[in-house]
């Protein structure tokens, strides 16, 4: 990331204020579109529009698409649709244009599209908001190379050559038959070392690995590490070459999955950044924080009905914390391990009462060594106090499988519900088990002061 220093910012600031567009042009022209899209972040609005009106159209494409979302709304808001269609949208590969047209109003799309001189990029643009933005449909681009398996070596050179005029980039050449149906890829070490071979479908490398369209992004993701790809074809139902998605597209969508599961567990209700108002950050944060209050007020409640043993033997509100605590760590690791697990796809779902068993298993460890270290301490500490020592030693024995239980369980249901299971390693797996493992508590340390008659 390139710093800019306040002297160089000063300096800028100065040349736009005088409107002196050539010196404006001149400390643009070499720097990378992400790069003036981290110089945008350091000026005001107003200034940052005049700096993008300067750029050519696909410098400009380039740098609107490096921004946050809401930086993209903002520059965005004073301009009308033409200007959208004609600076952005003609200049930005077919999944790009269809990315930032979702973020427009409903209203605005169609203008948008209306005002395309491609026909043919707008037909695509429609097509591709037909899929689910969650999927490979959603993810994926129409711009790629394209053979048929029946042609000669000089005509697929003469093809390869007219189609890939206007893209950046070239990844692979994607073989079909006459039907569209993906056949398979043409290395381009082929064309150099098979100059005259009759036909394409002869030197191929058939059964490339793809993806159907209505593929979830997490999958999408986890074929993209499995086989160590740079771009992967998208098919249709019948096997029909449709688009294609590169890794930079799925390590952009990967990002803003981890951003958003992050901001769950850490009982965010909303995408919210630093830089968002101050109106939006307390609306993202006050559900769960509200969510906490409640359960505060039900312990409290608990506490109420056994008030009378806690007040005959005080000690017992000394671990009432650690049982507390104790249970919530653990929930938490237990439900931490599953979502990771299942996001990288090293657990599957039907593997349920495998996966339950096993943390069974870790959680009887568990639960014998930390009850085991509390009953050592307070026969140590709290000599004379063997209700309260064997109510702690106890409590946490159950609290510990518990929490293990459910932090495995709730995660595995949550996936299998197609439920973000991220949301099963934040405050909802703390506040059941605060609120449960003071339930178990105060439940066995009534039964055993009952038991020594106390």
């Amino acid at each position: 990331m390139k710093e800019f220093t306040d002297e160089y910012l000063k300096r800028l600031r100065d040349i736009i204020a005088a409107h002196n567009d050539e010196e404006a042009r001149k400390e643009l022209e070499d720097m990378h579109p992400a790069d003036i899209a981290d110089l945008y972040r350091e000026l005001d609005l107003e200034e940052a529009e005049y700096l993008l009106n300067l750029l050519d159209g696909e410098i400009a494409a380039d740098v609107l698409m490096e921004l946050d979302e809401e930086d993209r709304k903002h520059l965005l808001a004073d301009m009308d649709a033409e200007d959208i269609a004609r600076q952005f949208i003609e200049h930005l590969d077919s999944d790009e244009a269809v990315d930032l047209i979702q973020e427009l109003d409903e209203e605005d799309r169609d203008e948008v599209l209306t005002h395309l001189d491609d026909v043919e990029q707008a037909g695509d643009i429609i097509d591709l908001l037909k899929y689910d933005e969650d999927t490979a449909g959603g993810l994926m681009g129409t711009e790629m190379v394209v053979v048929n398996e029946n042609w000669s070596m000089p005509e697929c050179i003469k093809q390869m050559r007219m189609q890939a005029e206007d893209m950046d980039e070239i990844y692979y050449v994607y073989v079909v038959d006459n039907d569209d149906r993906l056949r398979g890829i043409l290395p381009l070490k082929t064309l150099i070392t098979h100059p005259s071979v009759s036909k394409i479908k002869h030197v191929m490398d058939e059964d490339p690995v793809s993806v159907k369209a209505d593929t979830p992004i997490d999958e999408v993701a986890l074929d993209f590490e499995k086989y160590d790809l740079v771009a992967m074809p998208v098919i249709d139902s019948i096997g029909r070459l449709v688009g294609r998605i590169t890794v930079d597209d799925v390590m952009d969508q990967v990002r803003e999955s981890q951003e958003r599961d992050y901001q769950l567990a850490s009982g965010l209700s909303s995408d919210v950044s630093a830089d968002d108002s101050i109106l939006s950050q307390t609306k993202a944060r006050i559900p769960w924080l509200m969510i906490g209050v409640c359960s505060g007020i039900m312990a409290s409640m608990i506490l109420g009905v056994f008030e009378s043993e806690i007040a005959a033997v005080t000690a017992l509100a000394l671990f009432i914390p650690i049982i507390g605590g104790t249970g919530g760590n653990v929930g938490v690791q237990a439900s931490a391990i599953v979502v990771q697990s299942l996001a990288n796809g090293s657990l599957d779902v039907k593997e349920f009462s495998k996966q339950l068993g096993k943390e069974i298993l870790v959680g009887l460890l568990n639960a014998s060594i930390i009850s085991g270290v509390m009953l050592a301490y307070n026969l140590i500490m709290l000599p004379g106090e063997l209700s309260v020592t064997l109510s702690v030693a106890c409590s946490l024995f159950v609290v510990v499988m518990f929490a293990t239980i459910l932090g495995t369980v709730v995660p595995l249901t949550l996936e299998k519900l197609k439920i973000n299971p991220a949301l099963a390693t934040g405050p909802f797996i703390q506040i059941s088990n605060d609120i449960v493992g003071l339930v178990i508590y105060v439940t066995i340390a009534r039964w055993f002061l009952q038991m020594f008659g106390q």
